[in-house]
């Protein structure tokens, strides 16, 4: 009997070792139904647009994974993110520039390939904003966010909804448009009232929008960014050049407001979520991605910033009137008669810069301008001739002259 007791004990611990050997280590999990995201860690470098996620999101991704570390940077321009990220030694996991500017990363091999098979979520992302243009095979960007260009007007100050962006040069409305302070968005409405492409590679095709801004800006009121939105919200100006995603935020401040599409076309953006060769915790990197695109998280963040979501379940989860609307979902005829940006050559790229640098130096000569201009010239005139009097009357008087 004590022998048989002594073999049970011993095939007992035999069994508990070989159940530690091969169970142990995931029995946490299998006991919990939950990753252990506590293994997960170091920092997270995300490189964003500003006010471009929701108030809460980081937070929340921290709380999931206790033990990494968002440090969060913020750029206003597609070209300014690029001087940091090449100028610069922060080790940036997660960009998300746009469209033209993915294109450019991908061209000097500055992105990662992306392993969507990584991405538990990556199926909830909308046809229409994959194999574009820019990344046709989806293998280095997943789209966060799109949208259009368009006209936003005053409808108790504009009789009619203006349909082609010939409104913007109509006399009658001169000091009431507002542009805004871009080249490739400035430059592209020009072309496509042209009736060329957006992203026009032809020098004469390029002048001819050059000279149709320059005859246009006296009927401008003002170039700008973000400082317009509050000029439309407060009914100041008839029309703005915006973006749709900041239409639907201004039309939200005034419900006078509404936002077009021109017949001839316009630019259909995407901004999107990028692993860049600098990153040196790719691995949370995908973590971050897929969080994002997490049903309910992609849905807050979608409500939060107000641009149009790719995300399918997100976009049903903001319910019927986003659905319907055509301004935040825009319609298959609308996106047809829309083009994507393409990243230019350097040739190309100083010929845009040159235009717009020739309209911009133009429209800064106001009337005030030209008037201060004007006085300071007259001051200096004068002082020179009081100067020439002065030094001619000392003169005669020692009898030099």
């Amino acid at each position: 009997m004590k022998k048989f007791l002594k073999i049970a004990s011993l095939l007992l611990c035999l069994a508990l070792v070989i159940s530690c050997a091969f169970g142990c280590s995931g029995s946490s999990d299998e006991e919990t139904g939950e990753d252990d995201n506590s293994s997960k860690s170091g920092k997270l470098y995300v490189f964003n647009w500003g006010d471009y996620i929701g108030e809460e999101t980081i937070e929340k991704f921290e709380e999931k994974y206790p033990n990494i570390d968002v440090i969060y940077d913020i750029f206003d321009s597609n070209e300014s993110m690029y001087q940091k990220l090449i100028g610069s030694n922060i080790p940036y996991d997660i960009l998300i520039p746009s469209d033209y500017m993915i294109e450019r990363l991908i061209r000097e091999n500055r992105l990662k390939e992306i392993d969507m098979s990584k991405l538990e979520n990556y199926h909830y992302i909308d046809e229409k904003c994959l194999n574009t243009i820019y990344d046709p095979e989806n293998k280095y960007s997943v789209p966060y966010t799109y949208g259009t260009l368009g006209i936003l007007y005053n409808t108790k100050m504009v009789e009619e909804e203006p349909h082609s962006w010939n409104t913007l040069w109509d006399e009658q409305y001169k000091g009431e448009i507002l542009m805004l302070d871009q080249v490739r968005d400035t430059m592209c409405l020009a072309l496509k009232r042209l009736g060329y492409s957006a992203n026009s590679t032809d020098p004469e095709e390029i002048e001819a929008a050059r000279q149709s801004l320059v005859e246009q800006k006296h009927l401008v009121a003002n170039y700008g960014n973000d400082d317009l939105k509050d000029k439309m919200i407060a009914g100041r100006y008839m029309f703005s050049v915006a973006y749709s995603g900041d239409a639907i935020w201004m039309i939200e401040g005034n419900e006078d407001l509404a936002y077009v599409v021109p017949d001839e076309g316009s630019n259909f953006f995407i901004d999107a979520m990028c692993i860049p060769t600098s990153s040196k915790n790719t691995e949370a990197a995908y973590l971050f991605i897929d969080f994002m695109n997490d049903p309910e998280i992609a849905y807050e963040n979608a409500e939060y910033i107000g641009y149009s979501t790719p995300h399918t379940e997100a976009l049903q989860l903001l319910g019927e009137d986003y659905i319907e609307d055509e301004v935040y979902n825009p319609s298959a005829e609308t996106l047809a008669k829309c083009e994507q940006y393409v990243s230019f050559d350097a040739k190309t790229q100083k010929l845009y810069n040159e235009s717009w640098r020739t309209i911009r130096q133009l429209t800064s000569l106001t009337p005030a301008v030209i008037v201060t201009l004007a006085l300071f010239v007259v001051a200096v005139i004068a002082f020179v001739v009081r100067e020439i009097v002065k030094s001619h009357k000392e003169k005669k008087e020692s009898g030099i002259a």
